[in-house]
């Protein structure tokens, strides 16, 4: 049985110590397991302070890491490719203070960058990523910590979308240092069979995301959730399903994340209903 988390933004950006404390005593009474954090910047809330506050509830943690413009391993200029991997060394720390097994999102290019490649160019920013990433995945590994890398749709990146190409860029890089973060929003977009992507990364899945094809509650949607648990299961993953969603009463994240219109009745009925379908399609697949 997967556990089941939630992504504090689908209520807040930045999350603060405040609002995590609230955060984690509703989430945890709804029955959650696990709270899903983002570090947006390191300092946003205390690791410390929240590994105290997620143990009170028991509740364990995943971490999340962002990339906004100026945070690059690919086709960047060396100092800004060295800040990058010091923001990465960052979050593992916090991680290993939370307790999450994880840093998990897009570790090789700010969110929203696109550039054309031809395979040649392609191939060698791949090799210039397991380059920059290689530093932060020995880090990472001294800690106990995996690095998860998301591929991302199109409109986002233009670097990695599918699970067979993250694949192929971390090809060479140690499988218990880094893996693969599928999420179902991207995959549903860019796979041409989500579950077969999903198998086709066996040991390879380091976390799992998800919600619906519009980025809403899991389960009020056309996926195929009881073959997607399936494929998550013949792939070896047993780690958390994690649902990340976002408010659009923040105009900078829901311009970042495209939300447009509700995506639920409330942010609060997208977790909990969300929460429900996962835990019955879990135990009935």
């Amino acid at each position: 049985m997967h556990a089941i988390g939630v992504n504090t933004w689908v209520w807040t950006s930045p999350l603060r110590d405040e609002t995590l404390a609230v955060l984690a005593t509703r989430t945890a009474g709804w029955g959650f397991d696990v709270l899903e954090l983002p570090v947006e910047q390191v300092g946003d809330w205390d690791p410390a302070r929240a590994a105290r506050v997620l143990a009170d509830h028991g509740l364990t943690a995943t971490v999340c890491l962002v990339m906004p413009p100026g945070r690059e391993l690919v086709a960047a200029d060396a100092a800004t490719v060295a800040t990058t991997q010091d923001y990465l060394r960052q979050v593992v720390d916090i991680a290993a203070e939370v307790g999450s097994p994880v840093i998990a999102g897009p570790a090789y290019a700010s969110v929203g960058r696109t550039w054309r490649m031809s395979d040649r160019e392609r191939s060698d920013a791949y090799a210039e990523l397991r380059d920059n990433l290689a530093p932060v995945v020995e880090y990472a590994l001294a800690s106990g910590v995996r690095v998860a890398v998301e591929p991302l749709n199109r409109y986002e990146t233009s670097l990695l979308n599918t699970i067979g190409q993250t694949l192929a860029a971390l090809d060479g890089l140690p499988a218990d240092g880094c893996g693969v973060a599928v999420d179902v929003y991207h995959q549903n977009i860019e796979e041409k069979h989500v579950g077969g992507a999903i198998r086709s990364a066996k040991g390879r899945i380091a976390h799992v995301q998800v919600c619906a094809n519009d980025r809403g509650t899991p389960g009020d949607d056309t996926l195929d959730w009881p073959d997607i648990v399936a494929a998550l299961a013949e792939a070896d993953y047993t780690g958390p399903l994690c649902i990340e969603s976002f408010t659009g009463e923040n105009a900078t994240i829901a311009t970042a994340a495209s939300i447009w219109r509700p995506l639920a009745s409330t942010q609060d009925a997208l977790a909990v209903d969300g929460l429900r379908f996962l835990r019955e399609v879990v135990a009935t697949a």
